[in-house]
């Protein structure tokens, strides 16, 4: 499928944007998905980034948390990114991948959700918003887009976690850790993570999570954010410093 094809009415005497390709919500929503593009365009070398990112179900809601340090091939880019940002008042995502392209797309995706609010009066639930990311995102398979986001909402249906990349992928599940980190943080929570935990010890498994994975990742560091997301909208955890436990557990240890 030609670009062209999803912005037959754009006016060409003006500049491209993002927003020419956006795909209305009730098209998106719609049975019948869009064909994946055809079109391979690999990068012309290899691009080294890496995150740990994760987000799980409970009793008591979904937590999201990631680590904020941003990379570019060996060296540091930013050690206070925001990976994990909410996108309504009763959804947020986290971001792997590249860092602009998952900033850009979670825009559109929330500029989206807020018009279908203001037209039909009501929030789409978790499902059709991860429904309308890949709908969006699958026209650029195949190109350099880089973004793989876990959406974590709550809806009439309850707690909710869905995982959407741009390689075509749409998952639903209760438990996903997302980026180079992943396999560390993965140790922690398959262990860990129960349905009847308490929204304190789910905070605590999963900056544990974030922790270890910051520890032996190299692309993973420097801070933790962590959200919960519950019927009454989601929730901020005071962002935390990981040297600082490093150091506290040395020194126990001696």
């Amino acid at each position: 499928m030609a670009l062209q094809d999803l912005c037959k009415s754009r006016d060409y005497t003006r500049p491209m944007t993002p927003f020419d390709f956006y795909i209305p919500v009730a098209e998106c929503l719609k049975e019948n998905p869009l064909q994946p593009s055809t079109v391979k365009n690999p990068p012309p070398f290899a691009m080294s980034h890496g995150t740990t990112t994760l987000a799980f179900t409970f009793r008591g809601g979904v937590l999201a948390a990631g680590d904020t340090r941003s990379s570019c091939n060996g060296l540091v880019a930013s050690p206070d990114a925001e990976k994990v940002e909410p996108i309504h008042s009763h959804l947020v995502g986290t971001s792997s991948g590249t860092s602009a392209d998952c900033a850009l797309w979670k825009r559109i995706l929330a500029r989206e959700l807020r018009l279908y609010q203001l037209r039909h009066g009501r929030r789409v639930s978790t499902g059709g918003a991860a429904k309308l990311l890949w709908h969006m995102l699958l026209p650029f398979k195949g190109t350099e887009l880089c973004v793989a986001t876990t959406l974590c909402g709550w809806d009439h249906g309850g707690p909710g976690v869905f995982y959407v990349c741009s390689d075509g992928t749409r998952l639903q599940g209760r438990l996903f850790s997302v980026g180079s980190g992943s396999p560390y943080a993965y140790g922690v929570l398959d262990q860990a993570v129960k349905w009847g935990m308490t929204a304190e010890e789910a905070t605590q498994v999963a900056r544990e999570a974030v922790y270890r994975a910051a520890h032996r990742d190299a692309y993973s560091g420097n801070c933790v954010d962590i959200y919960h997301v519950t019927s009454e909208g989601w929730t901020r955890r005071e962002r935390e410093d990981l040297k600082d436990e490093y150091y506290r557990e040395n020194k126990t240890a001696e």
